[in-house]
């Protein structure tokens, strides 16, 4: 069978190291990004060199013209049978009644409208069946008090989506699954104004550190492999005991 997956957030962190996971597990790869043109490149060619086939799409995922645009590119790589939702931003973090209104409604547009703009997508077009895995985040359940609570309840709405989304898809062979990884060392925290918070969390992590990109690619290539094949509606937590 051949394997041909979407990575929104494919150019750095989590989806870089899970586009390059699938492409050495067999994956042809579609790599979509919203700015970073040169690193996607860069897992393009990374993929290239593993022997697979891959490409790199521009595309913000808050708007459905342009996401219809990525499924309709990547469909050059043959038919559509993995999708990983990864694409995703934070704010500043601080206390909740500091949080700004345009803060709030980036957070959401990226993190739960382009999820669900992109699965619809991938819905659509997995007409022999498929999988999708959503990446969500621990913070769902901690609630990220004194950070970011509306990422937090956002990232619950995730793990929602993607339960309704397993049950409404099971019966057309399309598996919906949702990693939640911790804190996870990545430079969105610098965009959340602490690159160093994976370093300073690390005393209550019960395992005594950050996690890696790797860690967390390797999850999702099981959840969109055949050894998950009785799995869906998942939830994996990968936090390292928080």
């Amino acid at each position: 069978m051949t394997f041909v997956t979407i990575v929104t957030g494919g150019s750095r962190g989590i989806g870089a190291a899970t586009a390059r996971r699938l492409a050495a597990g067999g994956h042809d790869v579609a790599v979509a990004y919203h700015r970073e043109h040169t690193a996607a490149q860069a897992v393009v060619a990374d993929i290239h060199r593993l022997g697979r086939r891959a490409i790199a799409v521009a595309a913000d995922t808050t708007n459905p013209d342009q996401v219809q645009h990525l499924f309709d590119t990547a469909a050059d790589l043959g038919s559509l049978t993995g999708l990983v939702n990864n694409a995703g931003i934070t704010s500043p973090i601080g206390p909740f009644t500091d949080l700004r209104f345009d803060d709030l409604r980036r957070v959401v547009d990226v993190n739960l409208i382009g999820y669900v703009l992109c699965a619809q997508q991938a819905a659509r077009r997995m007409t022999d069946g498929g999988a999708i895995v959503n990446v969500s985040s621990a913070a769902a359940t901690l609630g990220a008090p004194n950070e970011y609570i509306h990422y937090a309840a956002v990232k619950a709405a995730t793990d929602a989506l993607t339960i309704g989304l397993a049950k409404e898809l099971a019966p057309r062979g399309i598996r919906v699954n949702a990693i939640a990884p911790g804190i996870i060392r990545t430079d969105i925290h610098a965009l959340s104004g602490e690159p160093d918070r994976p370093d300073r969390a690390a005393g209550r992590i019960p395992v005594g550190r950050a996690g890696e990109p790797d860690e967390v690619a390797g999850a999702i290539a099981f959840l969109l492999g055949p050894d998950s094949s009785y799995t869906t509606g998942a939830v994996l937590r990968i936090a390292g005991g928080l």
